[in-house]
């Protein structure tokens, strides 16, 4: 096999790209900014940092939404464009490894493969691996033997439940709760209770700060607009009523776990009450969750090093693995599963 493979995790909010060359994974938001309806005026990171500020004649978008393309055209500009990046404008014939949700259609799998065939990346071949399966590789779980594993994914748009016995999924569940989620009720919060309007970004980054604001007894402090004056301000947000904003979620995604875990097989469910929750995803880092997960379950729960980039890392492993080949099918055939 040549060098030149890439794994791709399709995420709502960022998008990763293991690439074989360089042997790295590169992670950049999954955001475009069109000028005038046609004309790519930026993407990724930058185009996240437009985001919430644009003129009304620059559209910035996510291509993806509920963990399924959205927009396929312009997801196919984003891939052209950051495959162009790391190939440094020479883009050469490789191998194309797509992770892809479980609990989605088989036409919107077909999607995952379609974008990059058109995407004029030059691809030889695409493989699709289940995104839980790459996911178990990327926290070092050998998922090809019998042992059971639940892992819990909690993203942008979506949180996949998954039990994985040798190398495939047994049970599986993706529901709508996810960091955005998180960020919409943080901002319904502050909205009721100091009658402040803020941002999308102003409550992710709340989110993100709550576990050391915690830790040292502060306050959040957030810039907004005034509902009653209708000027900028700045105000002190105390800890306790952004994690009581987030509780209904934290629910819902506890709720999900135990019904995946009652319909688990008996000798799974051993191996499980054995190894725990594993928990991974851009937004499973967030205050109180592994607690309360935990709780909720009465299992132990693991938290991954490098929750963002979990998928990504398995996709190099069966990239770098002849071992672990057999995880992947070929997008055409795999579609009729």
């Amino acid at each position: 096999m040549g060098n030149n493979s890439f794994g791709i995790d399709l995420g709502t909010s960022n998008i990763k790209i293991y690439s074989r060359n360089d042997d790295n994974v590169m992670v950049e938001k999954n955001m475009i900014a069109i000028e005038n309806k046609n004309t790519l005026f930026a993407y990724g990171n930058s185009a996240f940092e437009m985001y919430e500020k644009a003129p009304g004649n620059i559209h910035i978008s996510y291509p993806l939404s509920n963990g399924v393309i959205a927009d396929i055209h312009n997801m196919e500009t984003l891939i052209k464009f950051f495959i162009s990046d790391l190939c440094k404008g020479n883009v050469k014939p490789a191998e194309y490894y797509v992770a892809v949700p479980t609990d989605v259609t088989a036409v919107e799998k077909r999607a995952f493969y379609d974008l990059i065939r058109d995407a004029n990346v030059k691809a030889k071949k695409i493989m699709v691996v289940e995104k839980a399966v790459a996911d178990g590789l990327g926290l070092d779980i050998d998922v090809k033997n019998s042992q059971g594993v639940l892992i819990v994914n909690v993203g942008y748009d979506t949180t996949e439940i998954s039990i994985l016995s040798l190398g495939g999924i047994v049970l599986s569940r993706l529901i709508k709760v996810g960091g955005q989620k998180f960020d919409d009720s943080i901002r319904a919060a502050i909205r009721r209770e100091f009658s402040l309007i803020i941002g999308g970004k102003t409550a992710e980054n709340v989110k993100i700060a709550l576990k050391d604001l915690e830790k040292e007894g502060k306050p959040a402090v957030v810039y907004g607009r005034d509902i009653v004056t209708g000027l900028p301000v700045e105000r002190e947000i105390p800890t306790e009523l952004v994690v009581g904003s987030l509780t209904e979620h934290f629910d819902a995604i506890i709720d999900n776990v135990k019904v995946i875990l009652e319909r688990t097989p008996p000798e799974l469910a051993a191996d499980i009450y054995k190894h725990g929750i594993y928990l991974t995803g851009g937004a499973s880092q967030i205050s109180h969750l592994s607690e309360l997960l935990s709780e909720g379950t009465g299992l132990k729960v693991q938290l991954s090093d490098n929750p963002l980039g979990s998928v990504a890392l398995g996709l190099a492993k069966i990239i770098k693995d002849d071992n672990y080949k057999s995880v992947a099918f070929d997008a055409i055939e795999g579609m009729g599963k």
